[in-house]
């Protein structure tokens, strides 16, 4: 199988299941336009995230690593009323994007964008008492990703999901040796989920329009 048929099956399953949307469509179109790294999710993956979020009957949604917000949009949208995201990005300039992308969604009432490096954010929300959140959502600098793992642990509640975006790495995921630092901050996360007695985790492979890749996916527990 390549990489055609892969992004052939995600426009299949886009154009059947994930109606036109122009909210979303501009988000994506700004974002490229203001030089922002295509690191988003796919529609049909953004689209899951919603499904998981309302099938969670989430109220409140912690999202580590906003880009452009084209995923914020899409997790916002599965909040009743009265619900909250906060979203945490480290780049201005990003910010900047993803809250324009967000006003123009009609969802600024329920999106709050927080600038800064989220590993000094995350505490800040523990002090001001925002949490528990119902689904914590991590698509950021991989390297952090045990120190968000752990911060998302303490922002939970029994009954949390906490979804582990880009996790494969194209399968160097399993290389013990590996000097990458995305890798290394993975195979941390990995051990940090397996060895907390509140988790209970799997992670599942993907292909896609975006290439080889995967998603973890976690329950805290009692």
């Amino acid at each position: 199988m390549s990489q055609e048929t892969w992004s052939a099956v995600d426009a299949y399953f886009s154009d059947r299941l994930v109606p036109i949307d122009h909210a979303l469509d501009n988000a994506l179109r700004d974002s490229d336009a203001a030089g922002l790294p295509q690191h988003n999710v796919a529609p049909n993956q953004g689209k899951l995230l919603q499904l998981f979020a309302q099938m969670q009957g989430a109220r409140k949604i912690l999202e580590i690593g906003t880009l452009g917000g084209y995923s914020t949009i899409w997790l916002a949208r599965a909040l009743p009323e009265g619900g909250r995201l906060v979203t945490l990005e480290v780049n201005p300039e990003h910010a900047a994007v993803a809250t324009a992308n967000i006003a123009r969604a009609g969802l600024s009432h329920i999106v709050d964008v927080r600038v800064g490096k989220a590993i000094e954010t995350l505490p800040l929300l523990a002090q001001e008492g925002i949490g528990p959140f119902d689904l914590v959502f991590i698509d950021a600098d991989k390297p952090s990703n045990p120190e968000y793992l752990e911060w998302s642990v303490k922002l939970s509640r029994p009954g949390t999901v906490i979804i582990g975006d880009n996790v494969v790495r194209n399968g160097a995921v399993t290389d013990a040796t590996s000097t990458d630092r995305n890798v290394i901050g993975v195979r941390r996360f990995f051990y940090l989920m397996a060895e907390n007695p509140r988790l209970s985790a799997t992670a599942i492979q993907t292909v896609g329009s975006k290439g080889y890749d995967g998603f973890s996916l976690a329950l805290v527990k009692n």
